[in-house]
């Protein structure tokens, strides 16, 4: 009987830890198993589409502003004149050239170019050197390609200085030629 209790105790020393060990290399439960939404979220919105107006080039642009505006722009530059002159200065050249390339670009333009001299001299005199020096400003215009059609000239000799004060700076200012915008080509 000793044997036989023996036995049974050596059988449950060597049963027991094996049935916890087995218990213990159980895989655990599985986690449940994720849910899918009932619906999926909405995609995201796409950017607003950027609709380009279409580009209005310059001229056209040009077209529907008034004179007065385009001579508001600066679209012409003014040159001057040295004393007693109605020669074209060199230094003034560049700037007729670029006149006449903003003309030419805009073929629709009708100018005005305004001769003007400073206060010395009788008004007859200034006058006439005043149309000298708008007539050489046309010509120059005409022989870069603008055509003699589109611009007039008019004198206002001294009439209608830019500066007021007896100097030699203050002349200078004087002895000019204005391209005033006046008008449009009909087309």
């Amino acid at each position: 009987m000793r044997q036989t209790v023996l036995a049974v105790a050596l059988a449950g020393l060597i049963i027991l830890p094996a049935c916890k060990s087995g218990s213990k290399g159980a895989p655990p439960p599985l986690p449940p198993a994720p849910v899918a939404p009932a619906t999926p979220p909405p995609a995201p919105e796409p950017p607003p589409s950027r609709e380009v107006a279409p580009v209005e080039n310059e001229c056209d642009r040009m077209r529907k502003l008034a004179t007065d505006e385009i001579e508001r722009m600066g679209l012409l530059s003014e040159v001057h004149f040295d004393l007693d002159s109605a020669d074209i200065r060199e230094a003034d050249r560049p700037i007729l050239t670029k006149n006449a390339e903003a003309l030419k670009k805009f073929d629709f333009l009708r100018v005005t170019i305004e001769g003007h001299a400073d206060e010395r001299g009788t008004i007859e005199y200034n006058l006439a050197l005043g149309d000298k020096r708008a007539k050489a400003a046309l010509d120059y215009l005409v022989s870069l390609g603008v055509p003699a059609d589109r611009l007039k000239t008019v004198s206002y000799g001294k009439e209608v200085p830019l500066c007021q004060q007896s100097s030699e700076d203050c002349w200078a200012r004087n002895r000019r030629d204005h391209f005033a915008v006046t008008g449009k080509v009909r087309q």
